[in-house]
């Protein structure tokens, strides 16, 4: 494999006291990567290698994570999307294909309804964003809502982070303690109240979905116990130019666990749109 294009780094300053840490390696049609509650920037380090070479990869860190400072009283989920428009701005960018992972793709789909003419395409790895998907009666939804509190509560007996799986912590013991040892560049202390932000925000029903027209890609885990991995089914189902993917072996962090798999699914998606 050649050497990977010169990565660019920067610090944009917001109005509001908060700034975000991006970087920008190699060049072509941009991919925009925002990472869940456990991430930052770094979060995306088997994904930027793989697409540099044909693509503008920009990653960065929400306020408030990783080198990214919120300002007084934490960071607020409702200023991320306007954080990415100024990136695009700042960076010169009209559109972007963008990759959002959990928390992610909850910046993701409130862009994609306030700034569609910004957004190409939208992945949502692991995620509905602010899309509820408990309000369809599924079946499958309905067990899995049941399961959860058991399923999460085995992952932490164990010691395993329930952003991944058991069968990472077992596999791949060096990476299960990667993602913990970049979850931990992170400030914890606003953690909680971004949590309840997540929660509290996941109310949009099937007339937003719908009003979601670009083409999107719904990757998830089967073993996802974080975000339903049927529910990103059901959601995706209801968009007008969607794909769903489900990974085998894979918790809520596919991205990270199974970077091969989803590096070609994604690869195997922009080609499908254009985007190339």
């Amino acid at each position: 494999m050649p050497p990977l294009p010169p990565t660019h780094s920067g610090q944009l300053q917001r109005p509001d006291g908060a700034s975000i840490a991006y970087e920008v390696t190699g060049s072509g049609p941009p991919l925009v990567f925002a990472h869940g509650i456990g991430g930052n920037l770094m979060s995306w380090w088997q994904q930027v290698p793989f697409f540099a070479p044909n693509y503008t990869c920009v990653a960065f860190s929400q306020r408030g994570f990783g080198a990214s400072k919120a300002p007084a009283g934490g960071p607020k989920l409702a200023d991320f999307p306007g954080d990415v428009i100024a990136l695009l701005d700042h960076l010169k960018i009209d559109k972007a294909v963008y990759i959002g992972q959990s928390m992610g793709g909850r910046t993701g789909v409130e862009l994609t309804l306030a700034h569609p003419q910004r957004v190409a395409a939208l992945v949502l790895s692991n995620t509905t964003g602010t899309l509820d998907y408990t309000c369809y009666g599924d079946v499958k939804v309905a067990a899995w809502l049941a399961a959860q509190p058991k399923r999460i509560g085995e992952l932490t007996a164990a010691g395993v982070h329930p952003a991944t799986s058991m069968t990472l912590a077992k596999q791949q013991p060096t990476l299960h303690s990667l993602y913990y040892a970049i979850e931990r560049l992170s400030d914890q202390s606003h953690r909680p109240a971004v949590f309840e932000q997540l929660r509290a925000s996941r109310v949009r029903g099937a007339d937003a979905a719908k009003d979601i027209t670009c083409p999107v890609l719904g990757i998830t885990g089967e073993n996802d116990y974080t975000i339903c991995p049927d529910g990103v089914r059901v959601v995706t189902s209801q968009m007008k130019n969607a794909r769903f993917v489900e990974v085998p072996v894979s918790g809520h962090s596919v991205y990270f666990e199974r970077a091969d798999i989803f590096n070609a699914k994604l690869k195997e998606f922009l080609v499908e749109i254009g985007w190339v």
